[in-house]
């Protein structure tokens, strides 16, 4: 949902549609089937939000370096499906967490921490047995 900026204030505006867009990724991730094809649509539409929001091409960038190891590693694998709903959930829970009306050093914080967290393999304390690697 987008909201109206007051006339001649295009800043909030712009950041009113970043929001939308950022929500908007949440929600279809947060809508969508677990499996691989989700991921590799999810870097679709950060390469569209990349360019449609220059602003946003850093943090479009390292949510498309998160995803891209776990597709490479099963790319025409079978994904052990408590696998893939574990990672799923944890991207869902990554992006609900994004400011992207915070200032510079939030948003310099938030693409940090994507940087460092590991979407997959699952840290010991969330995995659900052992690691799953394809073989």
């Amino acid at each position: 949902m987008r909201r109206e900026a007051a006339p001649g204030n295009k800043s909030q505006l712009l950041l009113s549609s970043e929001e939308a867009d950022m929500n908007d990724l949440y929600a279809w991730v947060a809508q969508q089937h677990h499996g691989l094809h989700t991921f590799k649509s999810f870097q679709d539409k950060l390469a569209r939000l990349a360019e449609e929001q220059p602003r946003q091409r850093g943090l479009c960038r390292v949510l498309t370096h998160l995803v891209q190891g776990y597709i490479e590693a099963f790319d025409e694998a079978p994904v052990p499906v408590e696998l893939a709903s574990d990672v799923h959930h944890r991207l869902a829970q990554l992006l609900s967490t994004l400011d992207l009306n915070g200032d510079a050093d939030r948003r310099l914080a938030d693409i940090n921490r994507i940087a460092s967290f590991a979407l997959w393999p699952l840290p010991d304390a969330a995995a659900p047995s052992a690691q799953h690697r394809p073989g």
